[in-house]
């Protein structure tokens, strides 16, 4: 029974020997030789010996599973059999909750960053309605205040936009119904959807590299991705600079889109997290761009969904390249049906 539970199992015998334990309970650290080590475990089984009735709490142990890091452990122990006092077997069973434990912060901090940066625009937007009705007979006034409605609106758009693309792709699964992707195309519609933005502060947008690679995709997640990075780095690009998107086969398996900026760098105390949900370098800065934090989370998201990973090189006062590195399609050419779509999610899987 011992071996096939996936929680810490130990059973111990009158004189606190373990006549028995599961594997997870020996390679957490929890059992050397014949004793159970952990003195808040053993305190409890010899409560329950005591008392004949079972426990249950939870407790944090330093493990030897984690490098000497704190493991969170849902514990309860019980007595085998009905014998009460200094006799009978005690079960003890420890359940790691560092991961749920993990999942339940992101979880509240997620919540806590939608919180505040949905109250933001709302917020925004309720004052803003109030003043231009203070404002009723002057029609400037109601012009001027009527187009920070709409920049509030559309920032509160993007918000909810970016959201719920999160949605469909942060569970970590491939993409369902992938087909042939050009490169070249995705690389031009992220362009054209960013080139308004880039001229108004005299940003040149660059296309260097190969043409024609071909990758296994979802086209429309891909252009979302990259134009997320062309965004980012037109933000936080000084005004008539270049930013150059360059397309490359890095091997037989996989293609690589670059994103180079000329920009203010990112700090080394910030690169390994900045792909973090409403994580943001400047904030002060962000803001006046009137991003959502969420871009960099969505690129990493739908490049973990093509079987593929995201890198950046930065420099402060350098700029900063962003590299999304691709599966290719397959030599032969690909269907979406039967025996095709099994051999793309194979090559998928051989690329992982």
């Amino acid at each position: 029974m011992l071996a096939v539970l996936l929680s810490s199992a130990v059973v111990l015998d009158s004189d606190d020997r373990v006549l028995s334990s599961s594997a997870a309970a020996r390679e957490f650290g929890l059992v050397q030789n014949d004793r159970l080590v952990v003195g808040e475990l053993l305190a409890l089984a010899r409560q329950v010996r005591r008392e004949g009735m079972p426990r249950e709490g939870e407790i944090d142990i330093m493990t030897s599973r984690f490098g000497g890091r704190a493991t969170s452990f849902a514990v309860r122990v019980a007595p085998l059999g009905p014998a009460v006092g200094d006799g009978g077997l005690i079960l003890v069973l420890a359940e790691d909750q560092t991961e749920s434990r993990r999942v339940d912060e992101v979880r509240r901090d997620f919540v806590a960053n939608i919180s505040h940066e949905l109250k933001t625009p709302v917020g925004a937007l309720a004052l803003l309605a109030e003043t231009v009705e203070e404002a009723a007979d002057d029609p400037d006034a109601v012009l001027r205040f009527a187009g920070r409605m709409r920049q509030e609106a559309s920032r509160l758009t993007d918000l909810v936009q970016d959201l719920i693309m999160l949605s469909r792709i942060q569970a970590a699964e491939p993409v369902p119904d992938p087909r042939t992707v050009q490169l070249d195309a995705v690389v031009a519609e992220a362009i054209d959807r960013c080139r308004m933005r880039a001229s108004a502060r005299g940003i040149v947008l660059e296309v260097a590299g190969e043409r024609g690679i071909c990758i296994l995709g979802d086209e429309d997640l891909l252009v979302t991705a990259l134009r997320n990075l062309l965004e980012n780095a037109i933000a936080y690009s000084p005004d008539k600079t270049r930013v150059e998107v360059t397309t490359q086969a890095a091997d037989s398996w996989m293609a690589e889109v670059s994103v180079t900026d000329q920009g203010i760098g990112i700090p080394e105390r910030d690169r390994e997290r900045i792909f973090e949900r409403f994580y943001r370098v400047d904030p002060a800065r962000s803001r006046a761009t009137g991003g959502t934090g969420l871009g960099l989370a969505i690129v990493k998201h739908v490049t973990a969904a093509h079987g593929g990973n995201v890198t950046v090189w930065s420099k402060e006062g350098r700029g900063s390249t962003f590299t999304l590195r691709l599966p290719l399609r397959p030599r032969r050419s690909y269907s979406v049906s039967g025996s095709d779509h099994a051999q793309a999610r194979g090559a998928r899987e051989a690329v992982r």
